[in-house]
C-alpha cells in the first residue's frame, strides 16, 4: 500500500502564508513527478504546481509569484510554501505523486492524498 498524508492548511487572513507538506510511504520503489492541485467548492479540480525529480516546476499563472513547491528526495516529501494569500485560494488542497511500487513494475500509478483545507478570510 502507498499512502499520501497532507499536512499544514487552516486558517490564514489574506495577505498571510501557510506551507504544506505531503510525505509518501508504504511500498515505494521510485517516485517520480510530484504536485499539488486544489479543489474549490463548486469548482473543478484544477493543478496548482507540479515538480519533477530534477526539480523542474510548472506553476497555474493564478499562484506564480505567490507559491513555491519544493521536495525533499530522501524524505519522499513536498512542499507547497504558499505567500500572499488571497481569499480565491480558499480549497481543499490535494497532493499527488506518480510512483512505481516495485521494481518489477512497468509502469506508473498517481496516488492522491486525503486532501486538507486551506481558507483564506479575515
Amino acid at each position: 500500500q502507498v499512502q499520501l498524508v497532507e499536512s499544514g492548511g487552516g486558517l490564514v487572513q489574506p495577505g498571510g502564508s501557510l506551507r504544506l507538506s505531503c510525505t509518501a510511504s508504504g511500498r515505494i520503489f521510485s517516485i517520480n513527478d510530484m504536485g499539488w492541485y486544489r479543489q474549490a467548492a463548486g469548482n473543478q479540480r484544477e493543478l496548482v504546481a507540479s515538480i519533477t525529480t530534477e526539480s523542474s516546476t510548472n506553476y497555474a499563472d493564478s499562484v506564480k509569484g505567490r507559491f513555491t513547491i519544493s521536495r525533499d528526495n530522501a524524505k519522499n516529501t513536498v512542499y507547497l510554501q504558499m505567500n500572499s494569500l488571497k481569499p480565491e485560494d480558499t480549497a481543499v488542497y490535494y497532493c499527488n505523486s506518480k510512483i512505481r511500487r516495485t521494481i518489477f513494475d512497468t509502469s506508473w500509478t498517481y496516488y492522491w492524498g486525503q486532501g486538507t483545507q486551506v481558507t483564506v478570510s479575515s
